[in-house]
């Protein structure tokens, strides 16, 4: 299943023959460690940087809503987010993972964004558009 945008997402989670917690982790553009004077021009002007993991959480499918919903929320914790990336935890014998199995994979996908591997991961942006990192 291609999958284009947010709603794609949910509708191919659902799809699948165990049940699926989401899990987001939404992240900050800021400079770098030892960043140079061009590196500085590029991030006034809104280009380059780096991620850094923010805040994350995870959702059953049936807490979500569309992704003005999922923004909302966020908006509320006060912390401000450019790109969001979202993975699915599969259940087992038709049980949903808890938010306690979630934990571990969190952190992996922290620990994974933090070193620059973001590819197995889908990725928004704060208005929805699906990002691609190349």
């Amino acid at each position: 299943m291609n999958i284009s945008n947010y709603p794609d997402l949910l509708n191919a989670a659902r799809q699948q023959p165990e049940p699926q917690r989401l899990l987001f982790v939404f992240t900050q553009s800021e400079l770098p460690e030892g960043y140079t004077e061009a590196q500085t021009q590029r991030f006034k002007a809104g280009k380059g940087g780096v991620l850094t993991p923010k805040m994350c959480t995870d959702k059953a499918l049936d807490e979500l809503g569309d992704f003005s919903d999922l923004v909302e929320e966020s908006r509320k914790t006060g912390l401000d987010w450019k790109i969001v990336f979202v993975a699915c935890l599969a259940g087992r014998a038709g049980v949903m993972p808890s938010t306690e199995d979630a934990q571990t994979p969190l952190k992996k996908m922290v620990d994974s964004i933090l070193n620059g591997a973001v590819s197995q991961y889908l990725a928004y942006d704060s208005d929805g558009n699906q990002v691609r990192f190349s």
